[in-house]
């Protein structure tokens, strides 16, 4: 679909200058946009790359001579990567699934569907399960009894939606993903290895035989409007109470949060993180690539946490996090350049003791 430049300025809230009547139909890095494309030079740095490619119009930084470019028409992006959101947003038209109900899906009696919604093949939507209005769910998509899914909400191929789920508005679901399967909860007779050394920290009394016995997971899962999940996450029903996932919180690929966990508004979850059961998450916290959270821990608001991050205590409001065990990240960076410098030191050392005349010390076990 073609956009002029006029109206793709108007959506994304960006003054232009040229021929606002000029029709693009994608974007494209300046060296390989073709004459129909949006070439996207948001730093000086891709100036070069312009004269390369064959756009007309490209989205510039602010005060960038077009005309001298070679340009046609140029749309002015004060913030690049913000603009880069409005501009996405308008040149996606999203998932081409057809209006209505497929005739390979299986929608229980029971069901409501939403006026407008737009549902692929192969879906199974359970028994009391509510669709809501304009929701498109993609091919192979399985939702659960009594689930509810939110209005304008997408759904793609191959997400699991287990049962009494509650999904907000405008969530967007990426294929694979699982939101409801049972929690990881498992529980010995007697005290088992895992509880002891809790306690005593790494001492054990005995080995014994230990048999473990499921904890059946009566909960849910509740999403916020506006919630996205990426694919292949999986996002377990509460043990009593529901796993929360608060509005707007952005959750990548291949993250997992367990049963009983609360996540908070606004959060972005980056790729490979786990949050183990009953933690609870702040509003407006980031945890990078790989970070973990232990069980039944308290990370408060605006907390930051670099990549590979174990959190091992709570962490206070607007702590910024590095490292495993994670430490204040000007402590980390701290001690890793300590550490660089132990072997210079022990040389050192080892000299001094030379000219002592004293023997080295014997490593102890």
């Amino acid at each position: 679909m073609a956009h002029s430049i006029a109206t793709i300025a108007a959506a994304i809230g960006a003054p232009f200058e040229g021929a606002g009547d000029l029709l693009v139909e994608g974007a494209a890095e300046p060296a390989f946009a073709t004459a129909d494309q949006l070439a996207l030079a948001t730093n000086p740095t891709y100036a070069q790359g312009l004269a390369q490619g064959q756009a007309r119009a490209a989205l510039l930084w602010p005060g960038a001579d077009w005309r001298a470019l070679g340009l046609q028409a140029a749309i002015f992006a004060p913030r690049g990567r913000l603009a880069m959101a409005g501009l996405t947003r308008t040149l996606d038209a999203g998932p081409a699934i057809a209006a209505g109900i497929h005739a390979m899906t299986a929608v229980d009696a029971s069901a409501q569907v939403g006026a407008g919604a737009a549902i692929g093949p192969f879906v199974s939507i359970g028994a009391g399960a509510i669709i809501g209005a304009r929701a498109r769910i993609a091919g192979h998509v399985s939702i659960g009894a009594g689930a509810v899914i939110g209005c304008d909400a997408l759904i793609l191929e191959g997400v699991k939606i287990g049962a009494r789920v509650v999904i907000g508005d405008r969530v967007i679901l990426q294929p694979g993903c699982v939101i409801g399967s049972d929690g990881f909860s498992f529980v010995t007779p007697e005290i088992s290895g895992v509880e002891e050394i809790r306690t005593t920290l790494g001492i054990r009394s005995e080995i014994r035989r230990q048999e473990w016995h499921r904890i059946h997971s009566l909960g849910a899962v509740t999403l916020g409007d506006d919630v996205e999940v990426g694919a292949n996450t999986c996002i377990d029903r509460g043990t009593i109470r529901s796993t929360k996932i608060g509005n707007r919180t952005k959750i990548d690929n291949l993250a997992h949060i367990a049963h009983n966990v609360e996540v908070g508004e606004d959060c972005l979850i980056c790729g490979m993180v786990g949050l183990a059961g009953s933690a609870r998450i702040g509003n407006r916290v980031v945890l990078a690539g790989q970070c973990g959270v232990s069980d039944n821990l308290t990370v408060g608001d605006d907390v930051i946490a670099g990549a590979a991050t174990k959190i091992m205590t709570s962490a206070p409001a607007g702590r910024v996090l590095l490292g495993y065990p994670a430490l204040k990240m000007d402590k980390n960076i701290e001690l890793q350049k300590a550490l660089r410098r132990l072997p210079r030191l022990s040389l050192r050392v080892g000299a001094l003791e030379q000219r002592l005349g004293a023997s080295a010390p014997q490593d102890e076990e």
